[in-house]
């Protein structure tokens, strides 16, 4: 004869098990799932920070960067430019370092293109080796565990050798800072930037140069840019990621393809309760930075003759998860500025939006 029980004889048979056998020490690990499960600490929630590029037309400083970070209660603050900092000398990135610590926040801190024939490499830091050794440097003086890094831009696909030619310059770079990467503690995190790296040929970079000093620097909205679903991009990466800089993203049909306007967290098409549930799987200590840009749409017009050409190791199953979300969405008007104050007061209140968002509607935060 089948026995049932109702929840609360389950639950004080469940509490009568837990007390009278945890005087046996390694025996409560035997329990069934059933038990075990009851005694497991709940998971703790993400942390939750954003990269100073969703404020770029206010210009601050590292400072002012670390005192609104601050008054916002957040976890975390991803300085991704070098141009932040008032100097470069260890003196005063350790003060940074120690400010940030004073006010309870992680450290995390990027730069740009380290690829020497990326169309958006510049020498203002030296050869793209001096560049990166210079970062990898001022990392460890600010206490930062990793040094994000880009490859370059869409427009690398459309120069001689395409992408892969770019990535193998990229990764010549790499690999001439590894021991000194190493020596210091730090991991570089390569961003999927700008339409450069999809998700799959960005993994295969990192495996080339060697997971033990390179991840990614996962990025939400620029995912939309190769064509690919943030989520399934992110099952793809998400092993890799040291490092983020997340933003919603609304994708609609066009005439010639798809549009991709990013938007605030919560206001696009992206199934972000989904994706925040395999980040927490996967890298639960990793900080979600939120990096808000908006106001304009792109277009990508893979149905015009050509438009492939650039893309040539796209699979069949990664495209049809982004056409699936560009069913989802719905177009979106873009967004002028009549003055630069009325710039800079859209993007704060969209990042804080953005991150009021996080907080209450996907429970992320640790000091709210």
């Amino acid at each position: 004869m089948e026995r049932h029980t109702n929840g609360t004889n389950e639950i004080s048979r469940r509490a009568f098990l837990q007390t009278t056998l945890a005087a046996t020490g390694p025996w409560i690990t035997s329990l069934p799932s059933v038990y075990a499960a009851a005694t497991t600490p709940a998971v703790a929630p993400l942390k939750l920070g954003f990269d100073n590029f969703a404020i770029r037309a206010y210009g601050w400083k590292a400072r002012q960067l670390l005192e609104y970070a601050a008054s916002l209660k957040l976890d975390s603050l991803f300085i991704s430019d070098l141009d932040a900092f008032e100097s470069h000398q260890a003196t005063h990135l350790r003060e940074i370092r120690d400010r940030a610590r004073d006010l309870g926040l992680e450290l995390y801190l990027g730069t740009w293109s380290i690829c020497p024939t990326s169309r958006v490499f510049r020498d203002k830091w030296g050869t793209a080796e001096e560049h990166l050794a210079l970062g990898i440097r001022m990392a460890r003086d600010l206490g930062s565990p990793v040094l994000r890094v880009v490859l370059g831009t869409m427009e690398d696909r459309h120069t001689a050798g395409g992408i892969r030619a770019r990535m193998e310059d990229t990764l010549k770079v790499l690999r001439t800072c590894r021991s000194r990467a190493l020596d210091a503690g730090i991991r570089i995190a390569v961003e999927n930037h700008a339409g450069d790296m999809q998700a799959r040929e960005l993994a295969e970079l990192v495996e080339a140069a060697g997971t033990d000093f390179v991840g990614v620097n996962f990025d939400s909205g620029n995912a939309c840019w190769t064509l690919e679903d943030p989520v399934r991009s992110f099952e793809i990466l998400g092993r890799y990621t040291v490092c983020t800089s997340f933003r919603d993203a609304m994708v609609w049909e066009s005439e010639h393809g798809a549009h991709v306007q990013w938007t605030a967290m919560g206001e696009g098409c992206v199934d972000l309760r989904t994706l925040f549930q395999k980040f927490t799987e996967v890298c639960p200590e990793v900080p979600v930075h939120i990096e808000t840009i908006s106001g304009f749409a792109r277009e990508f017009a893979y149905l015009r003759p050509g438009f492939w050409e650039a893309y040539p190791d796209t699979r069949a199953a990664d495209f049809a998860a982004f056409l699936a979300l560009a069913k989802r969405g719905r177009p979106v008007a873009p967004r002028r500025f009549a003055s630069p104050e009325e710039e800079r007061s859209y993007q704060r209140e969209e990042l804080e939006r953005s991150l009021r968002y996080c907080h209450e509607s996907l429970g992320m935060g640790r000091r709210t």
